[in-house]
């Protein structure tokens, strides 16, 4: 279902108050490739939901290895959801990041040790400041093998959160959703000139570490531009993806 690209009921160019300006047509306005390009051969695709998309979008288009990275709505009812029917929370549909990556550059397991490190996935219909069921932890995957290796690291994480005695898990992880691009102006919104710093993601502190079918690629020197310790960790870093030594 991941190739089916569809654009939302209402793409103003023109931006909301104080969200910044739109985006040029069809390009990421930070790596410079196509939004809406089906994977090519080496490369696949998965959509992440870690509350509000604006900060969780940063956090996986500075990794490496990402090929372009889309904010959009997946997981609802409607066929054509706007940023307010969203918001509503009666479409059903929660804000995401779609990611296509290099799989020779960097793996799924890289992009689920920052899934699960950039937000708190025990907070259900929420992310911080953000309430409701837009702002869900969710992971959207087709490739069965993917999605196998989505719950196996949602087992390891939910081990760390126990030996931490912290809460259990809300994430939905499911294959098949349609992926509904957002209107212009929130794509790479934080890039922009004029955007408004804000990001809402809870981070617990935990790590992701090793779990059966994980395979690491990035060098742990790539870790350490996220300290989720600091507030608004992803707010801080450089626009520009993270360069390897």
């Amino acid at each position: 279902m991941f190739g089916l690209f569809n654009s939302p009921a209402s793409d103003s160019s023109n931006p909301a108050p104080g969200k910044g300006g739109a985006v040029a047509a069809g390009t990421h306005a930070v790596l410079g490739t196509p939004l809406a390009a089906p994977p090519a051969e080496g490369q696949a695709e998965a959509q992440f939901g870690c509350g509000c998309f604006w900060g969780a979008e940063k956090g996986f288009w500075r990794l490496p290895g990402v090929i372009t990275t889309a904010v959009g709505y997946a997981g609802g009812q409607l066929a054509s959801p706007s940023y307010e029917q969203v918001c509503s929370g009666r479409s059903g549909h929660a804000e995401v990041v779609r990611v296509v990556w290099d799989t020779a550059r960097i793996s799924f397991a890289d992009l689920l040790k920052l899934f699960w490190e950039c937000h708190d996935p025990t907070q259900g219909n929420r992310q911080g400041n953000d309430r409701g069921s837009q702002y869900r932890s969710a992971i959207f995957v087709d490739d069965p093998t993917l999605l196998a290796l989505a719950e196996a690291s949602r087992q390891a994480y939910q081990e760390a959160l126990d030996t931490a005695g912290a809460g259990r898990i809300t994430t939905e992880i499911g294959s098949s959703r349609r992926f509904h691009v957002a209107e212009p102006y929130h794509q790479q919104y934080l890039a922009k000139p004029g955007s408004r710093p804000y990001c809402s993601a809870q981070p617990t502190g935990l790590t992701l570490g090793t779990y059966p079918g994980a395979t690491y690629l990035l060098p742990a020197s790539v870790w350490e531009s996220y300290d989720w310790a600091i507030p608004h960790c992803v707010l801080r870093g450089d626009n520009a993806p993270i360069a390897l030594v």
